[in-house]
This record gives C-alpha cells, sequence and structure tokens, in this order.
C-alpha cells in the first residue's frame, strides 16, 4: 500500500498552491520566498496594489524590481483564484482603533475570504500578530462556519508569527529563525517542513498555538517597555542636565547591560503589540501595570519632544506665535517609507497647539498619504528662516549632514533639537537639545 502523499510533497511537486492574503511589508516577501520553490497565488484586496505587483514593483518600497525575478507567483485580487491553494498564509494588519482597543477587521475579513474557498485537507497557517487565542478563538470558528468543514478532520490551521523588520536588510525572512506551530502533531510537523523550505536559519516548533501567538507579543511588548525606560530616564536626566546618551555609553561597558536608546515609538509593532496583550489581560481581569505604564510612557513623547522645543524657543527670546519650525523625517523609524502610527504626527500637533508654523520633510514618506492620514503633507518649497530644526527621525541621508547644512536653514544661529542623537558633539554653533 503507497504511503499517502503529503501536502508539503504536493507543494514541491506543484500539484498544488500556496496563498498568502494581504501583499504588505509581510505578506510579499513571504508570497516571493516561496514563489521560488513553490506555485504561488498572492491575493491582495487593492487592485492598485496588485498591478503594481505585476509590474515587478513593491508598493513598500522595501524590494527592488530583481526580488521579482525567477517567481511563479499570480497577483491578483480575485478570491476565486484561491480555489487552487492548499496552503494558507495570512499576513494581513492587526490595528488598534481610536481607542487602542484591537481592530480585528482585516483579519477577520481575510479568514472569510479563505473560509469562502477552504477544501479538505487544507491548511491556514496565519502570520499577522494577534493575542493568545485570537487564531482558535476569533478565527476557527469563522473558518468552520462558512466552509462547512471542522478543523482537524476538515482543514488544519496553525500560527507562525512574521518577524520581518522593515528597512533591515541584514535579517529577513530567511536569516530568522521562524517560530510555528499547529493544531496537532501532523500539522505542526508539515507547516514546519513547508517554512523550512524557505527560511536557512530554520524552525522553532511552538508546543501550542497560544505559545506562538504569545512568544510573538512579548517580543515587541518587551521592546516597547526596555524603551519607556530610557525614555523615562532621559526626562529625568533632562531636569538634572545630564546627557542621557552619555549615561548609556557609560553604563554599556558592563558586559550585560542592554542598551536601549530614546526616542519616538511608532509602528505597526512595538506601538500597537503591547495593547493587544493587556487587552487579553482585561479578560483574565488583570490590569497589566507594567505593559500600560511603557505604553504611557512612549505614547507621550511626541508632545515631550515638542514642549522641549517650544521652551529653548522661548528662552532664546522668540515669539513663539511668530515662530517657524522645521520638522525632519515623518515615518515610523528611519529609512523606510511607512508613516502608519507615526509618533511624529503628535509632535507635529503640539507644535501647532502652540501657534507654531510646522514644515515637514522626509526623502521616504508619500505626501499624500501623510496628508490622508494626519491632516499635514510635505513642504513643498523649505526655507532659510527656521528658528528651530526637529531632526525626529534619523534616516540616512540626516547623517550626512553638517552643522553648516543645519545654519543653512536657520534663523540665525537657530535651535536644533535632535531627538535620536544623532548630531551630538558635533555641533559648536546652534543651540541644541537632545532626548
Amino acid at each position: 500500500m503507497q504511503n499517502k502523499t503529503t501536502l508539503y510533497e504536493r507543494l514541491l511537486k506543484k500539484e498544488a498552491s500556496l496563498s498568502v492574503i494581504g501583499l504588505g511589508y509581510v505578506g510579499l516577501p513571504i508570497a516571493l520566498a516561496f514563489a521560488r520553490k513553490v506555485k504561488v497565488v498572492g491575493f491582495d484586496i487593492r487592485m492598485d496594489r496588485v498591478e503594481m505587483m505585476k509590474e515587478h514593483s513593491d508598493p513598500s518600497g522595501e524590494l527592488p524590481g530583481e526580488a521579482f525575478d525567477h517567481t511563479d507567483v499570480l497577483f491578483t485580487a480575485d478570491a476565486e483564484d484561491l480555489r487552487s491553494c492548499a496552503f494558507h498564509i495570512i499576513a494581513v494588519p492587526t490595528p488598534v482603533d481610536s481607542h487602542n482597543l484591537p481592530d480585528l477587521r482585516p483579519l477577520l475579513a481575510a479568514t472569510r475570504t479563505v473560509a469562502g474557498v477552504l477544501k479538505k485537507g487544507d491548511y491556514v497557517v496565519y502570520e499577522s500578530t494577534v493575542y493568545p487565542g485570537a487564531t482558535e478563538e476569533d478565527c476557527l470558528p469563522i473558518l468552520e462556519r462558512i466552509s462547512g468543514l471542522k478543523a482537524l478532520t476538515g482543514f488544519k490551521i496553525g500560527f507562525s508569527p512574521e518577524r520581518i523588520n522593515p528597512g533591515d536588510k541584514e535579517h529577513n525572512l530567511a536569516t530568522i529563525t521562524k517560530v510555528v506551530s499547529g493544531c496537532d502533531a501532523e500539522s505542526l510537523d508539515q507547516i514546519a517542513r513547508i517554512y523550512e523550505m524557505v527560511v536557512e536559519a530554520g524552525v522553532h516548533r511552538a508546543s501550542s498555538i497560544k505559545v506562538a501567538e504569545a512568544a510573538k507579543i512579548i517580543e515587541n511588548a518587551q521592546r516597547d517597555i526596555n524603551i519607556a525606560f530610557v525614555n523615562e530616564l532621559s526626562i529625568i536626566f533632562g531636569r538634572m542636565n545630564i546627557n542621557t546618551y552619555d549615561v548609556l555609553e557609560a553604563a554599556a561597558t558592563k558586559w550585560n547591560f542592554l542598551k536601549f536608546t530614546p526616542g519616538l515609538v511608532g509602528g505597526h509593532c512595538i506601538g500597537v503589540d503591547p495593547y493587544y496583550l493587556t487587552f487579553k489581560a482585561a479578560e483574565y481581569r488583570y490590569h497589566a501595570k507594567v505593559i500600560n505604564a511603557g505604553r504611557y510612557v512612549n505614547d507621550s513623547m511626541g508632545f515631550y519632544v515638542a514642549k522641549q522645543c517650544v521652551k529653548q524657543l522661548i528662552r532664546s527670546g522668540k515669539n513663539v506665535l511668530s515662530c517657524r519650525v522645521l520638522v525632519m523625517g515623518a515615518t515610523f523609524k528611519e529609512n523606510v517609507s511607512d508613516i502608519r502610527n507615526s509618533r511624529v504626527a503628535d509632535l507635529v500637533g503640539e507644535l501647532k497647539q502652540f501657534g507654531i508654523s510646522v514644515d515637514v520633510t522626509d526623502p521616504y514618506a508619500r505626501h499624500e498619504e501623510l496628508l490622508h492620514e494626519y491632516g499635514f503633507g510635505l513642504s513643498p518649497e523649505l526655507r532659510n528662516d527656521y528658528d528651530a530644526i526637529v531632526v525626529a527621525v534619523n534616516h540616512k541621508p540626516y547623517l550626512e549632514l553638517t552643522e553648516d547644512d543645519l545654519l543653512s536653514s536657520s534663523n540665525g544661529p537657530g535651535i536644533l533639537i535632535d531627538v535620536k542623537g544623532i548630531f551630538r558633539n558635533r555641533i559648536k554653533k546652534m543651540k541644541y537639545w537632545s532626548l
């Protein structure tokens, strides 16, 4: 009697296809990596993005055109094209709403899409960051209800959290150990083997789906708390007239000191994921004090930097209502075009609340996206009379600037607010402040 052909083998022989639902900064690299090994259907609800990818252009601006070469992939916005697929990877955003509560709408919509094409024997693996329990408690019932199939006997599910770091060319899908999990031993083995096709660093087999979900969410919660600690230190040391970066440099001489640096914490991971954990903790009647405290500190930093800028203007004898400030950098982190949850918007908004005229520049951000998301765009032309310059994001082009470059845009000696301290010990003429 012949052994049953596994899904892993069917994919390798191209007898079945693999789908990726959601082709953003996480989904597209996954789709392209697998498309060098197996047949892939890449699905996204935005037709404009699909058309760009058909032309070998990454809408997120992360991947070069050659990343699309030698791939067997169909980009589509038609859910019917997913019917040929037997292994579905869901990699859609999981944001929070205006009250910092989990917004599962994109995830549940993607789940309904997959459920509509699910066949007996198919696999559904989630990569979207969620709180522990979301895959089995929120998504699984939808898959069963719409497909008419039952988990384990009809189809299998798993969770393998994304670990993509936007703008990072060194740490990527192939080089980062992949955490995988499944609903039973067979699914865990199949999911692990399938991901091992494209992850050179190997996989870690988590003991359960909830463990994998929890592992992902604490990765970012841990970073959030550590950054909040140094942000709070920067506030304390600022009152003591001590340079925070000098302190961190000295402390880092100890072998086990964790050197985090202060700054604005935004984006769709560190600035969002802890809220998923605190939300779930509340369901179990526990108020997560440390995690919420870290979120409070980090969410306040844009307003804090703006107030420090205003104080510097006043100390320089400026009439704040007639001041003009240039904010350099609008994305959530350096060297990316992503503006989601950028705390620079808090900084800009607070400066404007003081009646200050604000111009914004960024070599990577898109004017239309900023305007739509935050109500301000990029300034078409920069001036040479700014009373203060705020370097909010340490983009690579900014690292190459000299003090004379900054002075050429300043009204007199001017004020430099260097959020990330990239000009530390390089400024001699301008009034200087950093976290």
